[in-house]
């Protein structure tokens, strides 16, 4: 893939990029995780609704 930018602008890029402050280790991506949490949300809030619409009959 070419870059569009000019050798000096590719260079300030690579040089900013490289600074500490921009190099954050991140945890691996866990898609179970995600899962079970949205999977809780649901069930979650759908027992509340039918709490809620069990006090409103």
């Amino acid at each position: 893939m070419t870059s569009r930018l000019s050798p000096e602008d590719q260079q300030k890029v690579d040089h900013y990029l490289s600074a500490p402050q921009h190099q954050v280790e991140r945890q691996p991506f866990r898609v179970w995780r995600l899962l079970t949490v949205v999977l809780v949300i649901v069930i979650g809030l759908g027992l509340l609704s039918r709490f809620l619409s069990r006090l409103v009959l």
